[in-house]
């Protein structure tokens, strides 16, 4: 006869539903209170008792701080001024603070502004005469020595997009020199 046959009455059920379902991780943690394992640990009211503040004091605005557009308008009490927004990624990040978190332009401009980053930074090094190892620093040599394969995929990538590049580009300039 089967499970579904007859129905159990609910102290039964419970019990081989406990049993049944005991191998899956994380199973039985809406169970009531008193029989939870983290109750102990968990605290009503939360910590940080006798806190002599309800809010940290401000901390002074001294740069550039970019907030999101849910907020209102203030900033949070402590931030992180020691790069403040500057050059063509600082407008990228500018302009990515303008939308909403929730819209996916201000991750991928974000995104964009990070990269533009990376690239001022390297011209900023050659700018002071500081010829940076980009092997050493982008992990080229890790790469070689324990992942070997996918670093040549990627180089192959790279060389093949290069190439599709340069076809593309000297099509275009041929094109032009005809008309």
């Amino acid at each position: 006869m089967a499970d579904t046959d007859t129905p159990p009455d609910d102290a039964s059920s419970a019990t081989t539903a406990s049993s049944r379902h005991a191998h899956i991780p994380g199973w039985g943690v809406d169970r009531d209170r008193a029989s939870r394992p983290a109750v102990p640990m968990e605290r009503t009211p939360p910590r940080l008792e006798g806190v002599h503040w309800t809010q940290p004091a401000q901390q002074p605005q001294t740069v550039e701080v970019l907030c999101s557009t849910e907020r209102d308008g203030t900033i949070t009490p402590v931030f992180g001024s020691t790069l403040p927004p500057q050059g063509a990624s600082g407008g990228l990040r500018r302009a990515a603070f303008r939308f909403s978190e929730n819209d996916l332009r201000h991750w991928l401009i974000l995104l964009l502004a990070d990269r533009t980053d990376m690239v001022e930074g390297v011209i900023d090094d050659l700018r002071r005469g500081h010829v940076p190892n980009l092997v050493a620093e982008m992990g080229l040599g890790a790469a070689w020595k324990h992942d070997r394969p996918r670093l040549l995929r990627k180089l192959a990538w790279a060389a093949g997009t290069s190439v599709l590049l340069g076809l593309l580009l000297s099509r275009r300039r041929t094109r032009v020199r005809r008309s």
